[in-house]
């Protein structure tokens, strides 16, 4: 009983051994089936909370093919609403090589057939087809229709449902080429902009992309109808340009005239703005290039300086020679102003009152002074005498300007530099602006140097958008503007987005100084050294420049005019500056010879082309352009009434009572009080003439010359001058063409004798 007792006890002690360690295993168990819970909930937390985005793109990424859907990008107008940038519909070459290598697909026809096709090597596409864990490699970019229908044929011929792709993409096109092309700029394969408006207003043109999704199996393969979406892109904002294409045009086709009559060496700028508003209508850089194919080098001199392709410079220089191709040097690029700048200084002292037309100044050839050793010359280097106001502009005389800016002083000198904007960017909206290189204040207070060159233009540098800018405030009323090139930007729908209103900055002078300034600057060129600029009809003001480029050694010089008309009431100012014309191109280097004839014949394209009425002269109505009547069928006695109404002279042919024939014929524009040929039964002459060369000669010679030929003289230019140095520069119809009879010869005169 005893045992039994005690063997119950110790079945009990066991029990409790059993019981602790069985509730430690509980306990120890559920600590462990917590902490594998806890991490458990962490791991599901992070995945599915923190991570969640993570992974669902990783889902959506192996489930779904996505292809992204270009935004067409907006398109860029002119002033006109002529289209200066648009995009169109284009095709990315896609091929799949995961596909490919999965479906047993013939790598050497593929390759070889899309080489053909697009015109790329067969071992670089067999390249790409290497990649096989990917789906989408890039053959070709952009395709034009041509090459895409051929590429739908070779997939249609072969059957290939899979592995090659068409994808549809946008291409911009400059319809203009290199029309505005430093204004307009360009984009990159990705159709961002990387250059002028372009660039500067991307985020407004570039609009939205939108994608489509589609199903794929774990393969990769697409599950066509099993579902789809559909994301819009939105389009661009359109641009409108104060650019009118005409016009730009017009100076493109002046600058490269010039570039080969002056035989220019670092090419030219030039601006044509709306002096009252800051609206530019035009802006040239040359050498520009082809929007459409922006990286190739198109000036031949700069080719010239490409070493061969193979080379290991090659990259390196063709980077830096586009960079100089896309720089638009109208806005970049500071330069000495030289003479030009005497419109400003002329400005300072009439608002200032320190000079009027009654005051007179006197020019040995130099001027000296205080602190500097030797003497400042005058172009005209056995001096002008004793001049006034008027005709010391007229003479671009740097000592008289020496002492008008001596009257002005350095202070109130300075102050004026200031207002008229050239000691700070214009804000125009277009990249890479420069800025100005001028003497601080300080120093510019302490030397009185400074302000004796300063006042004609030298040792100082502005950007040509600077002195254009600070010009039009000396003769729109005083009123500095800020210059633009965008006129407004309009969503899809029309509505207008933006616009740009005209900014005056601030008032500089007043507008009896601006007044003043205009009458002067129109004696420039009607006796001036600006005289190269006349044009019949046009009232034109302006002044000419010749700066030597100080940062060089080579002595080179920039041949610039800056005119405006009607000089009454300026519609339109223009800047145009040669950099380095050659003497050997037998003119003599200066603004007054070589940029005032090409300012002149652009300031007559732009007014005709804006139907300014023209205000000639009782001297010009006798040379005024004339439409000739048709005087076939009628006797000689009506002829004649005809022809004395209209101005013309007459020399009759054979002796019928009739006219038969006539030369010029019905309708040709010749210059007022030529001479009519009328035939009266004879036969007018059917045979062509050869041109004659007539640059060099006088007015009266070359009249001569032309008509013993059968042709007509349009004389353009300055044709009156006291020099006697006034000669043919240019005729439009080179020698040696063979014509019809009665065809008019434009024949621009010029007098050779100006230095400035």
């Amino acid at each position: 009983m005893a045992n039994i007792r005690k063997n119950k006890r110790s079945l009990t002690a066991d029990q409790k051994a059993n019981r602790t360690i069985l509730n430690r295993t509980l306990v120890l168990g559920g600590i462990f089936g917590i902490l594998i819970f806890l991490l458990l909930l962490g791991r599901l937390f992070h995945v599915q909370i923190l991570s969640h985005e993570k992974y669902e793109e990783m889902a959506v990424e192996q489930q779904t093919r996505s292809a992204t859907v270009s935004a067409s990008r907006g398109v860029i107008y002119d002033a006109k609403h002529t289209v200066l940038a648009i995009s169109a519909t284009v095709q990315n070459v896609i091929i799949s090589p995961k596909d490919i290598v999965e479906r047993d697909m013939d790598k050497d026809v593929i390759a070889t057939g899309l080489a053909e096709i697009l015109d790329l090597d067969r071992d670089d596409i067999l390249e790409k087809m290497g990649n096989t864990n990917s789906q989408y490699v890039v053959v070709k970019r952009k395709v034009e229709q041509e090459t895409e229908e051929k590429i739908r044929a070779f997939i249609k011929e072969n059957e290939l449902t899979f592995g090659v792709y068409l994808m549809p993409d946008t291409r911009r096109y400059y319809p203009g080429g290199s029309l505005a092309s430093h204004v307009i700029g360009f984009v990159g394969t990705d159709n961002t902009g990387l250059n002028g408006v372009e660039k500067l207003y991307n985020k407004e043109l570039e609009g939205e992309n939108g994608r489509v999704i589609t199903a794929k199996t774990a393969k990769g393969t697409e599950m066509l109808y099993q579902f789809g979406d559909y994301y819009d892109a939105v389009d661009g904002e359109d641009i409108t340009l104060t650019i009118d294409s005409t016009i730009q045009y017009y100076l493109d086709r002046r600058l490269a005239e010039a570039i080969e009559k002056y035989r220019v060496q670092n090419g030219a700028f030039g601006i044509v703005m709306n002096p009252k508003t800051g609206a530019i209508y035009a802006m040239s850089s040359m050498p520009n290039y082809d929007l459409n194919n922006p990286s190739e080098i198109y000036n031949e001199n700069l080719a010239e300086e490409l070493p061969a392709k193979e080379s290991e410079e090659y990259a390196e220089k063709l980077s830096e020679l586009q960079l100089k191709q896309w720089r638009n040097r109208g806005v970049s690029d500071a330069y000495e102003p030289g003479s030009v700048f005497k419109i400003l200084t002329l400005a300072m002292a009439l608002d200032e009152d320190v000079v009027s037309d009654n005051d007179t100044f006197y020019c040995s050839g130099s001027a000296t002074v205080q602190g500097w050793d030797q003497p400042i010359y005058c172009s005209n280097h056995k001096g002008h005498g004793t001049q006034n106001l008027a005709q010391a502009v007229q003479n671009s005389c740097n000592p008289a300007f020496i002492n008008i800016g001596l009257r002005i002083g350095t202070d109130k000198f300075y102050d004026y530099m200031k207002a008229f904007g050239l000691l700070e960017r214009t804000n125009v909206d277009l990249l890479g602006e420069g800025n100005s290189v001028i003497w601080s204040e300080e120093d510019f207070g302490q030397n009185i140097v400074s302000l004796a060159v300063a006042a004609f233009g030298q040792t100082l540098k502005v950007t040509p958008i600077q002195l254009i800018t600070a010009c039009s405030a000396a003769i729109n009323g005083g009123y500095l503007m800020e210059p633009y090139v965008v006129a407004k930007v309009t969503g899809q729908d029309g509505a207008v987005v933006e616009e740009h209103k005209p900014v005056v900055v601030r008032q500089v002078v007043s507008e009896e100084t601006s007044a003043k300034v205009r009458e002067i600057l129109e004696s420039v060129v009607r006796d001036g050294t600006g005289k190269n600029a006349y044009v019949a009809g046009w009232r034109i003001g302006g002044k000419t420049g010749t700066s030597e480029k100080r940062d060089e050694t080579t002595g080179n010089l920039i041949a610039s005019f800056m005119g405006f008309a009607p000089a009454n009431d300026p519609e339109v100012i223009v800047l145009v500056g040669l950099d380095t014309p050659s003497a050997s191109s037998g003119y003599y280097v200066s603004g007054g010879n070589m940029a005032a004839p090409v300012v002149g014949s652009l300031i007559d394209d732009i007014m005709q082309y804006m139907d300014v009425e023209p205000q000639y002269t009782e001297e010009e109505v006798q040379t005024v352009d004339t439409s000739v009547p048709n005087l076939v069928g009628l006797s000689l006695g009506e002829a004649k009434v005809v022809l004395q109404e209209k101005g013309f002279t007459y020399r009759v042919v054979g002796d019928e009572e009739k006219i038969t024939d006539q030369i010029p014929a019905y309708g040709s524009v010749v210059p007022n009080g030529v001479e009519v040929v009328l035939y009266l039964g004879k036969e007018k002459p059917t045979d062509q003439v050869r041109v004659p060369n007539v640059v060099g000669l006088t007015a009266e010679k070359a009249n001569t010359v032309l008509t013993n030929r059968g042709l007509y003289m349009k004389a353009i230019g300055a044709k009156r001058t006291e020099s006697g140095a006034t000669v043919a520069t240019r005729q439009s119809i080179l020698k040696g063409a063979m014509v019809d009879r009665g065809t008019v010869v434009e024949v621009q005169f010029g007098d050779t004798s100006i230095r400035d």
